[in-house]
């Protein structure tokens, strides 16, 4: 999922498709959802494309293993 919001706003320059990918992750995803990802990311973030693996990396906070 986190790939499509970003393949949305690919076609903007990359700061603002960036920003734009995270700000929809932080307002529309589910608190679960986010820290499944943050999990994923501290695993390496396999699948992501560049710009969803920068937005997912601002919006999801990092796994703290707790």
């Amino acid at each position: 999922m986190a790939n499509q919001i970003a393949d949305f706003f690919r076609l903007k320059p990359e700061e603002q498709a960036v920003a734009g990918a995270a700000d929809h992750i932080k307002k529309f995803w589910d608190p679960r959802m986010k820290v499944k990802m943050a999990a994923h990311l501290a695993h390496g973030g396999d699948g992501l494309n560049p710009l969803a693996l920068k937005a997912a990396t601002l919006a999801c906070k990092p796994a703290t293993g707790q």
